[in-house]
């Protein structure tokens, strides 16, 4: 697997830097497509150069991007740094609330982007051959687990996702007809539901 894979970030400044839509969309062209331009991010975006410059310039400002070599002057290329992150304080203790605040942020734009991939799969199911209308699927569900139970199985959906993540780095690897699929998951406690076990004495 590609050395720069994960980025742990552990400050609100930098988080709060990629919590927005446009950057979070150049990211994404970035680590699918490889480096590109400016020019090129826009193409794909509809937005112009000029702004996607901008927005380019500020994430290489937070090391989310870095020229790529080969380029020069308006038609230089960027690479992302790294293909993954994630964020949280590095501690035990209390997360700090402007960390808490803007991880919050990222998370709203994360999800908002994938929730609108779903809408447009299932506005565009019709479409599809019968092979991916029925591989394409949503789940969900509510369990009784502990903290303990609840990292382990969160674990394991992120085992499983990244059981194919090199096909990402090396087209060669990608089966004939593959085509890049989207997950979204969580495993979080809920609020309001129901009343904890009580711990054991």
């Amino acid at each position: 697997m590609d050395e720069r894979t994960q980025r742990r970030i552990s400050d609100a400044r930098t988080l709060r830097a990629i919590a927005h839509p446009v950057r979070i969309a150049i990211m994404e062209q970035l680590t699918i497509n490889g480096a590109m331009t400016a020019t090129e991010v826009g193409d794909r975006l509809d937005e112009t150069p000029a702004n996607c410059s901008w927005h380019l310039r500020k994430l290489a400002e937070y090391g989310f991007v870095e020229e790529a070599p080969g380029g020069t002057g308006r038609q230089r290329p960027w690479q992302v740094t790294h293909l993954g992150m994630t964020w949280g304080d590095e501690g035990d203790g209390p997360q700090g609330a402007d960390l808490q605040l803007a991880g919050q942020a990222l998370t709203e734009v994360l999800v908002a982007r994938e929730v609108d991939r779903l809408r447009e799969s299932q506005a565009r199911a019709a479409d599809e051959p019968a092979a991916w209308r029925a591989a394409a699927t949503s789940t969900q569900s509510m369990m009784w687990l502990t903290a303990e139970e609840l990292e382990a199985a969160n674990q394991a959906v992120r085992d499983a996702l990244m059981k194919h993540f090199d096909r990402h780095q090396d087209p060669a690897l990608r089966p004939p007809g593959s085509r890049l699929c989207a997950f979204l998951a969580w495993g979080v406690p809920t609020y309001g539901l129901a009343d904890p076990t009580p711990s054991a004495e």
